[in-house]
């Protein structure tokens, strides 16, 4: 018999989608729960450091936090319907397109959620429900208004400003349309099948881009391939069969999302790391961090864009670069020539330094070689 697991989280939430896409489609024995208020803000910030979601308790009463440690735990416990490709440079750019999924397009998910008040109905009505079940509505609507304030309070710390409305806009009618095009040609992001990248994307589309009234109405229905898509990412397990794509040229198709990762995203974390590095100098060395570390600037599009410095994006990027140092020569040279094909090469030499993740930061445990010898 499986084991059993329960997990706690909301359909509305960002990274929920992508844990419940991710479960379904390994097949796991698992019950989805609402989060209500005691659960959130007592129990999990107990268990788990931090009052988030989701989060998967199993039967043997282990909690386990953060998405990425829950698909990492499920992969080596349950070897089928894996989704970390076998090819080195697929499982390289797979583990680029997690953490850009899970990092970079938090603030389109939140624009399109907090500045079009169609939304907040939806909002309301799923989050008082889960918050308080057995309340009247009237009090289910007072409860749900706390998180809201607080998510709101978020938005210009991730970018969300007036003066980055049009950047963000502008970004993301050509990435749909760019992820559209894609999908009109294949299943998923590296070929009929999904694998880790797809993950990471369908946090921001699941529970925010395809659900809200306003981005599904005007941003994924108009896409009919972005959309069936979503569908199929809702109820990936009868697609495991499917096969990757080839090992050698990755889809033309690909080239604006491998722009973004790399030029885009990839920057703001070398940014976010020199941040930490000098907060780790002040600090001290496994020290826990705030969230935040400072405003780093980046570009979205062709348009400058600034958002908070996260360390959690460091361990992201570190989990790519850990999986490229642990391949061998001759795999590590096929990532360098994919990567020289679009200008990245040098993504590989960062001076990140090392994290240990805690919760929803981290603390620093290693500088990078070169400020250690400066030091």
């Amino acid at each position: 018999m499986k084991p059993h697991y329960t997990l706690y989280g909301w359909h509305l939430s960002y990274f929920t989608g992508k844990a419940l896409c991710y479960l379904r489609y390994k097949q796991a024995n698992f019950t989805l729960k609402p989060v209500n208020m005691f659960t959130l803000m007592v129990t999990i910030k107990k268990k788990t450091g931090a009052a988030v979601m989701p989060v998967l308790k199993s039967s043997s009463g282990e909690w386990i936090q953060d998405t990425s440690v829950i698909i990492d735990r499920f992969e080596r416990e349950i070897p089928t319907n894996l989704v970390i490709p076998a090819d080195p440079v697929q499982r390289f750019a797979s583990y680029l397109l997690e953490a850009w999924g899970d990092e970079w397009w938090v603030p389109i998910a939140m624009h399109t959620r907090w500045n079009y008040p169609e939304n907040y109905a939806l909002f309301e009505h799923d989050a008082g429900q889960a918050l308080l079940p057995f309340a009247p509505r009237f009090l289910q609507n007072k409860a749900a208004a706390k998180p809201a304030r607080f998510l709101k309070s978020m938005l210009p710390g991730v970018g969300i400003t007036p003066a980055q409305h049009n950047t963000m806009n502008r970004w993301t009618t050509h990435m749909l349309d760019a992820l559209d095009a894609h999908f009109a040609k294949h299943g998923f992001l590296l070929g009929e099948r999904p694998s880790l990248g797809d993950f990471g994307l369908v946090g921001t589309m699941y529970g925010h881009l395809g659900r809200d009234p306003w981005p599904k109405r005007e941003l994924v229905d108009p896409r009919p391939h972005l959309k069936a898509w979503l569908e199929r990412m809702s109820n990936p397990a009868p697609h495991h069969r499917g096969e990757l794509i080839p090992p050698g040229p990755m889809p033309t198709s690909l080239n604006p999302v491998w722009h973004s990762v790399l030029h885009e995203f990839v920057p703001m974390v070398q940014r976010t790391g020199e941040l930490l590095c000098k907060a780790a100098q002040q600090r001290g060395l496994n020290t826990r961090l705030p969230r935040s570390v400072g405003m780093v600037e980046t570009r979205m599009g062709d348009m400058p864009f600034q958002r908070m410095g996260l360390g959690y994006t460091v361990w992201m990027m570190q989990r790519a670069l850990d999986c490229y140092r642990a391949m061998s020569r001759a795999d590590q040279n096929a990532v360098e020539q994919w990567l020289a094909q679009h200008h990245a090469r040098d993504i590989l030499a960062m001076p990140l330094p090392r994290v240990e993740r805690m919760a929803l930061t981290v603390a620093v445990t290693e500088l990078p070689s070169t400020l250690e010898q400066a030091a």
